[in-house]
């Protein structure tokens, strides 16, 4: 079987990494180089020089290279000399890893953007922490968990001290190192307020933006969802508003670098980033409401798995270009809990992103007073007075799951990310309009922090794989949703089917859980035969994949369960599959 071990993504956005030099969306002027061994750059360490292996491909392109940094796990950071497309950067990234056995993998550094598209006074205007039909039923969570004692990660521009919500902010850190997407005079420091991220017309390249877009506050106003001051006769309230919130700040002027956004995920997990000071405050829950298109890039993925191996929970937007979210990165990423929007009658909002890589749906807005309300600043450009805003996108989705999560987190502070995962998607509530592959339902607070509380209803005692099922044709039949299948691979050689038939409007999520010491990969076919899903993660990983049925009636679907190493036998080869819809 082959492995895909690094990948290459397109960027929604690109900008300027400097003033005098504008950018649009397919071009940039950063190379991430991986290298095998840290030797290979060991002699070049702190110097602004080229690194071992990048010289030739960088001549045959006309450019040269020097080295920036390196990242929080240890990949370089390479500047070229001139702007390159995103097709010129994709080729030279190919042309170093070919050229040097030593290199990991290559990449882009491409620049994501924002997917923006109680007592308190305004409180009955967020319709989206209350309504039956959009909303995520807060009101009697609250009665059980506020919070206290978790910290959430917000990805994003950093915050304003709003007088609503800086009560609840800890000492962040600015990961900006481009001064012009910085747009405060310096690189990266210990101050993640926001100055602002307008933008003039053509200034992140030829006619991008076509006219001057101010700035958004979009930290703030993401912050604000989570954990807005509650019962204290201001604004607005937060979904989790005993929380605190770490301030990680990697979008700016026209967005921001994957370097910055994945040494960011590392550090605000308690991981450690050269030249940062340690976080003092981890956090259990990242909230990333930023993407692009493509695949999800190794750097990303890595700075991911370093998060989770922390024990943190990645929620990420799912996009707002009413396409598969499968072509979105981070929403693409493994181990992420990828949030669809609904509006307020419940149903798909417009713009939202959909596709079988999503896990649940929540609030995102539909426009005018069905958008979502939140903390805000009124400044056009740099900072002006406290206000409040209504916004419509994936963006104000995701603050909503990530808010819900601390609550969970609050009243069990033992849960993994996939049990965190696995009670928002058995608990969430059927959608109330049509909302195609917007995941398992929309996100309910109060049913997930009691299941928290009691432990998530477990599947049936497992049942036993029954043999032989090496085909589709000798599939094992799985007639009853929530079944617990306990698997043995027999040898290096062993797959397993088994079959079901997913009624139609239903999302099958199928759970593979190996040994400790074996890596076994997990597919979904339909009933051709077809490949719709898989995952493929390393050694004692859990795999997860989820299919909706769109269709109007029921479906065929098989589960795969396939050897790739480690253990087999009785004793050795032992598997645990889930299937549920």
């Amino acid at each position: 079987m082959t492995r895909l071990t690094s990948r290459i993504v397109i960027g929604l956005m690109l900008c300027a990494p400097v003033a005098a030099m504008a950018a649009d969306a397919g071009f940039t002027d950063r190379i991430i180089v991986k290298y095998r061994n840290t030797s290979a750059v060991a002699a070049t360490a702190g110097q602004a020089t080229q690194l071992r292996g990048t010289d030739m491909p960088a001549a045959r392109l006309g450019v040269t290279m020097s080295r920036l940094r390196a990242t929080a796990l240890g990949a370089q950071v390479l500047k070229v000399d001139r702007r390159l497309s995103l097709a010129e950067a994709e080729a030279l990234a190919r042309d170093i890893a070919a050229s040097d056995p030593s290199v990991e993998y290559a990449e882009p550094d491409r620049i994501l953007r924002h997917t923006l598209t109680p007592n308190d006074p305004r409180y009955n205007e967020q319709w989206h922490y209350f309504e039956a039909a959009g909303g995520i039923n807060a009101p009697p969570a609250w009665d059980k968990s506020t919070g206290t004692g978790v910290v959430v990660a917000v990805i994003d521009t950093g915050y304003r001290p709003h007088a609503d919500l800086a009560a609840n902010i800890l000492q962040g850190y600015d990961f900006i190192s481009d001064t012009f997407v910085a747009n405060d005079g310096n690189g990266r420091d210990t101050d993640a307020s926001d100055p602002g991220d307008w933008i003039n017309a053509g200034e992140c390249g030829p006619g991008d933006p076509a006219a001057f877009e101010a700035s958004s506050w979009h930290g703030t106003h993401v912050s604000g969802t989570i954990a807005a001051r509650t019962n204290n006769s201001l604004g607005v309230a937060g979904i989790a508003f005993n929380a605190r919130v770490v301030p990680a700040r990697v979008l700016g002027k026209c967005g921001g670098f994957t370097s910055d956004i994945a040494d960011a995920i590392v550090w605000t997990s308690g991981g450690t980033v050269s030249g940062v000071p340690a976080n003092a405050n981890p956090a259990k829950v990242l909230s990333i409401s930023l993407g692009g298109s493509g695949a999800c890039d190794a750097t990303t993925q890595n700075a991911i798995n370093s998060a989770r191996s922390r024990g943190a929970n990645v929620i990420v937007a799912a996009g707002n270009s009413n396409a598969n979210a499968s072509n979105f990165t981070p929403a693409n990423c493994s181990g992420v809990v990828t949030v669809a929007a609904v509006g307020r009658n419940g149903g798909k909002a417009s713009y939202s992103n959909f596709g079988a890589t999503v896990e649940v749906a929540a609030p995102g807005g539909s426009g005018g007073v069905n958008s979502v309300l939140s903390t805000l600043n009124a400044g056009s450009m740099g900072p002006g007075a406290d206000s409040y805003a209504l916004y419509n996108g994936t963006s104000m989705a995701t603050p909503h799951v990530s808010g819900v999560v601390a609550l969970m987190l609050s009243v069990k502070p033992t849960l993994t990310p996939d049990q965190v995962t696995s009670i928002l998607q058995s608990t969430a509530r059927a959608f109330p309009a049509t909302c195609s592959q917007c995941g398992s339902g929309i996100v309910d607070a109060n049913a997930a922090v009691d299941a928290a509380i009691n432990g998530a209803p477990p599947p049936p005692p497992g049942s036993a794989e029954v043999e032989p099922n090496t085909s589709r044709g000798t599939a094992q039949l799985i007639s009853t949703a929530n079944t617990l299948v306990n698997g043995t691979m027999s040898s290096s050689s062993d797959t397993d089917y088994y079959r079901l038939s997913l009624p139609a409007g239903r999302t099958l999520t199928a759970t593979l859980t190996p040994n400790a010491a074996s890596d076994y990969d997990l597919y979904v076919y339909n009933s051709n035969g077809t490949l719709i899903g898989s995952s493929e993660r390393g050694t004692g990983l859990v795999d997860t994949v989820a299919v909706t049925n769109t269709g109007s009636g029921a479906l065929v679907r098989y589960v795969r369960v396939r050897y790739f190493s480690g253990g087999t036998g009785a004793t050795n080869g032992k598997y645990t599959v889930n299937m549920n819809w």
